[in-house]
C-alpha cells in the first residue's frame, strides 16, 4: 500500500463529508483551511473527524461499515445472518474486493487523521487531547489487527512508497506502552476537562472519563493475549483494574450519533440484506431474555409453535450459511427479525455508536477472577455485576420476561423449531459447582449479548474462546473452512499486493505464522 502521509488533503477532505454547520466554528471558508491554518479553534474538527471515521459513523461511510461489518464481522459474531442471495460471505467466501474497501477505507480516511491529531497535539503541548488520541489510537488499530493480524502500524505516515508491517505481538506491545503514556497524562489531569468540548464525540473532554475507557481498553487487551502470554495478561488486567476501570454505565463509552453523523445501520437496514440469527433465538428466547425487545423488531410472519410455555416470542432467527438457491426462494426478511425500531429509521440519527461499556469491564474482570487474578470480585459476583449493568443499560431491571428473577434462572437456551436443538446447556445462574470451562462459558455468552452489536469484539471473542456455543453453517463455500469452524482472520487485499508487495511478503513470512488466508490464527488465538 502507497500510504503517503499527505495530510492536508485526507484529512480536510472528510470536514466535507457532513452538511457545512461543521464548519461555523471555524471562521473561514473551509476550501482553503490549511495545515498552517490549524489551531486550537479548528484542531476539535479534525479529532472529531478522527474519532468518526474508524467507527463509520457518517453518510460516506456507510458502504465501508457494510463491507466490514455487515458482511464480515456481523455474520461471523452470528449476530445476524445473510438474507441476500449474492453475498457468500456467510458461506465463508472471503470476497476480496469488499475487504478492500473495508481496509482502504482506514488507512485512506481513518489512520491519517488520527495520526495527525496525535501530532498537532504533542506539537503544541496540548497535553489532555495527546492522550485522547493515544488512547483512540490504541482502540482504532486493535480493530484493524484483530482482522488481519500484522498491519502496518509504527511506520504509517512514514512518506515512502512502502510501509514496513508490524507483528501482531509487536503492536499490541506498543498499546500496552501507549497506554501507560495516555494514563500517566490523564491522571495528572484528574478532574479537568478538554477544550475539544463536543467534538470529544465520546466523552465532551471529560479527563476522568477518559481515564476509565483507557484503563478499559487495557483490560480488554490484557484479556486478547491471556493464552498468548498469560503473565504480561495478568499483569496489565490488574493494572487496569487498580487504575479504575468502566464501572458504572454513567461512564459508558459511546460516540454521539447525529443526523449528519449517523449510525450506518440505520442506513444499511434499508436494504434488507440481513435478519436475526437463529443463535440469537436460541439463546435470547431460553433465556426469555428482555433485552430481545431492544436488539431486535417482531418477525412479519412469526412462528409460536416453539415458543416456551407461557410465553410469545415473536423474535425469529435464521441459520447463518444459507444456500443462494435457499435465500432466493425463501422470504426471510418476513420470516425473521429485522433489528429494533431505532437502528431501522430510515435518516435517523440511531443509537450511538458502542466503545466500550461497564458490562463489557464486568464480564472481562469476571474472567481475570476466574483465572485467580486480583479483580475486585469473585466470578460469581462480577459474572452478575455484568448482567446487571447490561439490563440497566437497556432500561430493564432484574427480572426475565416472565417477571422471574433473571439471575437465579436455571433457564437454558431452547430449540428454534424442531429441525433445531438449542444451541448450547449454559443456564443464566451461575454454576457455581461447575469446572471453569463451563463458567468460562457462560461468562462469554453473557457477554456476547451484552456486546451487541458490537459484532468485531464479539467475533473476536468467539476466536479467543470457543465461546458461546453456536450453530454450525448451514453450509460453505470455502473448502479451508469447514462448517464447524469460523474464519480466524481475513487475507490481506489486492491494494496492499499491487503497492506494497515487498511489505506484505515479508509479513507473511516472517510475522503471520501460516498461509495468507482465514485459517491461519492470530498470534493472541492460541487456546
Amino acid at each position: 500500500m502507497n500510504i503517503r502521509y499527505i495530510l492536508l488533503g485526507s484529512i480536510l477532505s472528510l470536514s466535507l463529508l457532513s452538511c457545512t454547520d461543521h464548519f461555523d466554528e471555524l471562521n473561514t471558508d473551509p476550501k482553503n483551511l490549511t495545515v498552517d491554518k490549524l489551531d486550537q479553534t479548528s484542531y476539535p474538527l479534525i479529532v472529531a473527524n478522527a474519532m468518526y471515521a474508524p467507527i463509520h459513523l457518517g453518510s460516506e461511510a456507510n458502504g465501508p461499515f457494510q463491507l466490514a461489518h455487515s458482511l464480515f464481522a456481523d455474520v461471523y459474531a452470528n449476530y445476524f445472518a445473510s438474507t441476500h442471495p449474492n453475498f457468500p460471505s456467510d458461506q465463508f467466501t472471503l470476497v476480496g474486493r469488499w475487504l478492500n474497501g473495508a481496509y482502504t477505507w482506514f488507512y485512506e480516511n481513518a489512520a491519517p487523521q488520527i495520526k495527525y491529531a496525535e501530532d498537532f497535539a504533542i506539537e503544541n503541548g496540548y497535553d489532555v487531547e495527546n492522550a485522547i488520541m493515544k488512547t483512540w489510537r490504541v482502540y482504532a488499530y486493535h480493530r484493524i489487527t484483530d482482522f488481519w493480524g500484522p498491519i502496518p502500524y509504527k511506520n504509517f505516515g512514514n512518506g515512502e512508497k512502502s510501509v514496513p508491517y508490524n507483528s501482531q505481538e509487536e503492536i499490541y506491545d506498543d498499546f500496552f506502552t501507549t497506554l501507560d503514556a495516555a494514563v500517566a497524562i490523564l491522571k495528572s489531569n484528574a478532574g479537568e476537562t478538554s477544550f475539544l468540548g463536543s467534538k470529544d464525540i465520546i466523552y465532551g473532554g471529560n479527563v476522568d472519563q477518559w481515564l476509565k475507557l483507557a484503563n478499559s481498553l487495557r483490560l480488554r487487551l490484557a484479556m486478547r493475549i491471556k493464552y498468548a502470554d498469560p503473565a504480561r495478561s495478568k499483569t496489565e488486567a490488574e493494572k487496569a483494574y487498580q487504575d479504575g476501570v468502566i464501572e458504572h454505565n454513567i461512564d459508558n463509552a459511546f460516540a454521539t450519533t447525529s443526523t449528519d453523523w449517523g449510525n450506518s445501520y440505520n442506513v444499511i437496514s434499508q436494504w434488507g440484506e440481513y435478519r436475526m440469527s437463529a443463535d440469537m433465538e436460541s439463546i435470547l428466547k431460553g433465556y426469555k431474555d428482555p433485552r430481545a425487545q431492544k436488539y431486535f423488531s417482531e418477525a412479519s410472519s412469526p412462528d409460536p409453535s416453539d415458543d416456551p410455555a407461557g410465553l410469545t416470542f415473536n423474535y425469529e432467527g435464521m441459520r447463518n450459511g444459507q444456500s443462494k438457491s435457499d435465500r432466493q426462494a425463501i422470504a426471510f426478511n418476513s420470516l425473521a427479525s429485522d433489528m429494533a425500531g431505532p437502528y431501522i429509521e430510515a435518516g435517523g440519527a440511531g443509537p450511538d455508536w458502542p466503545i466500550m461499556r461497564a458490562a463489557e469491564t464486568y464480564f472481562l474482570r469476571a474472567e481475570g477472577a476466574l483465572e485467580g487474578w486480583n479483580m475486585g470480585g469473585s466470578a460469581a459476583e462480577l459474572y452478575e455485576g455484568g448482567i446487571a449493568a447490561s439490563m440497566d443499560e437497556n432500561g430493564y431491571t432484574d427480572q426475565n420476561l416472565l417477571n422471574e428473577d433473571y439471575l437465579s434462572a436455571t433457564s437454558i437456551p431452547v430449540s428454534i423449531d424442531a429441525d433445531n436443538p438449542p444451541v448450547s446447556t449454559v443456564p443464566t445462574m451461575w454454576e457455581s459447582s461447575a469446572d471453569p470451562e463451563r463458567q468460562l462459558e457462560q461468562i462469554i455468552t453473557q457477554k456476547w449479548i451484552a456486546l451487541y452489536p458490537d459484532s468485531w469484539e464479539a467475533w473476536a471473542e468467539r476466536r479467543r474462546t470457543s465461546y458461546p456455543v453456536l450453530y454450525p453453517r448451514l453450509t460453505t463455500e470455502n473448502e479451508l473452512i469447514d462448517v464447524n469452524s469460523i474464519p480466524r482472520r481475513v487475507p490481506y487485499v489486492s491494494t496492499e499486493y499491487d503497492t506494497n508487495r515487498d511489505a506484505v511478503d515479508d509479513a507473511i513470512q516472517n510475522m503471520l505464522g501460516g498461509a495468507d488466508n482465514g485459517t491461519t490464527k492470530l498470534w493472541w488465538d492460541k487456546k
